[in-house]
């Protein structure tokens, strides 16, 4: 499934269009996670963008800097950068006049959120999958606060690894991450580490005016991103529009792990019900 190239004005970015087949019904800016790219969801999430075409849906995506196509060094980022560049994205789309919807996955997620609450303009609705929402509670108060120095003096020291077990229980999705050669998998880098921190810490003052239709869903037993973070924003938000489901037992990459097929039943089903017109 090859895509077409789509470009974010002044983002240094690599874009891809995946497009619905005859008239589209809505399009999602999808945002992928950390160290992975944006072409994944197609071979892998249980074949998200293609469900989401077959669907009427176009999909519109880009690799994040220092992530795959994109230019950049390796997985060092600073997420602030990345909600900037999620913005100017959104708003090459504003011209679309179809129903818009963001999802973001893991890191992708706390992209999708921030932007988002910064600016809900021509959104109809957003999708958090595993998002990473509550950052470094288990790291001592000295630590959180050393982390923006070490990130201004070492950027790509790295700071903590995330183990890829934690990915999926199935063996086979955990192989074939493994053997990517478009994944990053080194140490995530200090200042990817400190930024992650900075901006999930501050998103949370911002949860009580949210009110986009919102999706989240996040495994009970992903030890890579914290559920209790998607918990706690799904109890916050005062939208009237919310869904939050806990898979019991999920792991970081549901879309890959054992409840792929009503995982992906719940985010397309989910859309249909906001991109089907009522009589």
């Amino acid at each position: 499934m090859q895509p077409r190239n789509w470009t974010v004005p002044g983002a240094p970015v690599t874009g891809y269009l995946w497009p619905a087949p005859g008239q589209a019904r809505g399009a999602v800016l999808l945002a992928h996670g950390f160290g992975e790219y944006a072409g994944r969801y197609v071979s892998r999430y249980h074949g998200l963008i293609p469900a989401l075409t077959a669907g009427g849906l176009s999909v519109y995506a880009y690799d994040q800097r220092g992530h795959g196509a994109s230019a950049g060094r390796r997985a060092v980022v600073d997420l602030g950068l990345l909600v900037e560049d999620h913005l100017r994205a959104r708003e090459a789309l504003r011209g679309l006049e179809l129903p818009l919807f963001a999802f973001g996955h893991s890191m992708g997620g706390l992209v999708t959120a921030a932007s988002a609450s910064r600016d809900p303009r021509g959104l109809s609705g957003v999708i958090l999958s595993s998002p990473a929402l509550l950052v470094g509670e288990n790291e001592p108060l000295w630590l959180r606060r050393l982390a923006p120095l070490i990130a201004r003096a070492a950027p790509g020291l790295p700071a903590a690894r995330l183990a890829t077990g934690g990915l999926s229980r199935l063996a086979a999705e955990v192989g074939a991450y493994e053997a990517d050669e478009g994944v990053y998998r080194g140490g995530v880098p200090a200042l990817s580490a400190s930024s992650t921190l900075r901006l999930s810490t501050g998103l949370r003052h911002s949860y009580a005016a949210w009110r986009l239709p919102t999706l989240i869903v996040h495994g009970s037993a992903d030890t890579i991103t914290d559920p209790r973070g998607s918990r706690g924003f799904a109890g916050a938000i005062s939208s009237a529009d919310k869904t939050y489901v806990e898979i019991e037992g999920g792991y970081h990459e549901l879309l890959n792990d054992e409840p792929r097929d009503e995982v992906r039943a719940l985010i397309l089903d989910w859309l249909r019900e906001r991109t089907t017109p009522r009589n």
